[in-house]
């Protein structure tokens, strides 16, 4: 059964002028429940996160100015976000829910959080709706577990995974791979350890193509035996921040074929939703519940 990390605490409900980010979550928990393809039994709510694992990921005086609301004015401007001491339990809750997923994605092939995907999240700043590297957290809490000797990040959201690309530039066991707009935020980008810049107004064929030309060997060449999936849907062309365009059904065949490699080389997956802002909110909650509808599909 498809275990999907989803917490209460998702549904935080912020100031006015900064909601739109976050509503997103509640109703794809909403939409899945609602159209049959989850119950109430699919979703497990985590626990924050132990301090041990932020820190070996992030430094510790970013971790004391997040928990202490000590965040200097010009980090907060750049993260987006008015920090409160419920935001950030909230991203405490959210990491735990995608190290959660590494060990249900370890025993059933795949597991799912609705959130995360905070990857422009620095060792040391935070930035872009991002507090903690979800991602980055648990994987090194694989790695220091023992549970994983190479892990492959791929990182498809349309914004590059600057903030995981600079966590993990000398750790040789965790290999980042961002698809991205070339045009787009960031625009000073950092060196993952494969980049792929797509240019602006790039549709289905030469995406999925170019994705197809490229994950099989980068598994084969990487041979992870872990992946993590940032499965960002502002690639699409409704998309008022990713400057692709991409179709709702191409965003869908891009889940179908990720989930296939992981499936066919016996990898297990854990999966983080990563942005989408189309200024319609059903564009958004329909391709991040394909993901799940796909995963459900293929795996169980």
């Amino acid at each position: 059964m498809l275990q999907i990390a989803f917490s209460p605490v998702y549904r935080l409900r912020l100031p006015e002028g900064h909601r739109f980010p976050m509503l997103k979550y509640e109703l794809i928990h909403e939409q899945l429940l609602y159209e049959g393809t989850c119950t109430q039994a699919n979703f497990f709510g985590p626990t924050p996160v132990d301090d041990r694992w932020v820190l070996g990921v992030h430094t510790p005086d970013y971790v004391q100015a997040l928990k202490t609301g000590t965040v200097d004015a010009k980090m907060m401007r750049r993260i987006g976000f008015p920090l409160t001491p419920e935001l950030i339990e909230r991203e405490w809750i959210i990491t735990q829910g995608t190290i959660d997923c590494t060990q249900l994605a370890r025993r059933d092939g795949v597991a799912m959080n609705i959130a995360g995907g905070t990857h422009h999240a620095f060792p040391d700043r935070g930035e872009g709706f991002c507090m903690l590297n979800d991602v980055g957290v648990a994987a090194h809490y694989l790695l220091e577990a023992g549970q994983s000797r190479q892990i492959l990040v791929i990182d498809l959201d349309v914004h590059q995974g600057n903030g995981t690309a600079c966590m993990f530039q000398h750790e040789p066991r965790v290999f980042t791979f961002s698809m991205q707009g070339q045009d787009n935020y960031p625009l000073k980008k950092e060196q993952s350890d494969l980049d792929i810049n797509l240019p602006t107004g790039t549709t289905d064929d030469v995406y999925l193509n170019t994705l197809y030309d490229l994950l099989p060997g980068l598994i084969r060449q990487v041979q992870p035996d872990f992946l993590f999936y940032v499965s960002g849907v502002d690639i699409l062309a409704s998309d008022r921040l990713g400057k692709l365009s991409v179709s709702r059904d191409g965003c869908k065949q891009r889940d179908i074929f990720v989930f296939e490699q992981a499936i066919k080389h016996g990898l297990p997956i854990a999966v983080s939703m990563g942005g989408g802002y189309s200024p319609r909110l059903t564009d958004i909650v329909e391709a991040h519940c394909n993901t799940f509808r796909v995963a459900a599909d293929l795996f169980f």
